[in-house]
């Protein structure tokens, strides 16, 4: 989502007309986002404030992707939540009881206000043997007055003072990527992931076996392709530059 429909509160152009053109054409979507701050409702109405409609269903949050796997390892748990509503919400959905007493795990989501009573709370909990859950391994996020300390940076303060890693459940868990191909019913050969971040997003697409494709509308800039080990299967300037191809009522080749 970020990055590619939207970039700092702003729509990129021609987003919403290769939305409007996947939806013509029949061809199913699913947005990914590591976001954890707001629910997938919540994120359907800001995206339809900026001119995109995207429903709901059509989302899947970090947020909900932790909720549903702590609802498969632990039904019914407890936990610390270092986070905004949209990972509480989805922790309750799930049956989840919010306490700071014991909890079964300490997750960590993403908040633009990152309390240091909150971190040292979970720093403890987890030295006393909560299990470690991050929502996302993203360190930094944009602002429009540059780079955000993230959910990454603050898992390694955790970690570096706890010696306890963190279990990462957003992108580029191969999780995150298999629910959304068993949402959309597809498979992963007739599948394309269009994202922004070399670490996250199309690690988790060459990963998960998809066609990736790099936008360089959001965080990476073509200069920083080569710093990585591998390579997105095409690189182009926004989601604008597919437009054509979808309109044609083609698939979006790989290269």
């Amino acid at each position: 989502m970020d990055g590619v429909l939207v970039h700092e509160g702003r729509l990129i152009p021609g987003a919403d007309a290769f939305l409007g053109a996947l939806a013509a054409g029949g061809h199913p979507f699913l947005v990914l986002t590591n976001n954890s701050i707001y629910s997938a409702r919540d994120l359907s109405a800001r995206l339809g404030n900026l001119g995109l409609e995207v429903p709901p269903q059509s989302l899947w949050t970090s947020a909900e992707a932790t909720a549903a796997f702590l609802d498969s390892q632990r039904p019914n748990g407890t936990a610390f939540v270092v986070g905004e509503a949209g990972l509480t919400s989805a922790l309750h959905e799930a049956g989840y009881v919010l306490t700071d007493q014991r909890p079964d795990y300490v997750v960590l989501g993403e908040t633009r206000s990152y309390s240091f009573e909150a971190i040292t709370r979970a720093i403890r909990l987890v030295d006393a043997g909560a299990r470690f859950i991050a929502t996302n391994p993203d360190a930094t996020g944009p602002s429009p007055d540059g780079m955000l300390p993230a959910t990454g940076s603050v898992a390694a303060l955790i970690e570096r003072a706890t010696g306890v890693s963190p279990y990462f459940i957003g992108k580029p868990n191969p999780l995150m990527m298999r629910e959304a191909l068993n949402s959309l019913g597809a498979h992963s050969e007739t599948t394309v992931m269009i994202g922004d971040r070399m670490d996250t997003d199309i690690i988790a697409g060459i990963e998960a076996g998809l066609s990736t494709i790099l936008v360089l509308s959001g965080v990476t800039a073509e200069s920083d392709i080569d710093r990585f080990p591998y390579r997105p299967g095409r690189v182009v300037g926004s989601v604008a530059d597919l437009i054509d191809e979808v309109a044609r009522g083609t698939s979006i080749p790989p290269s």
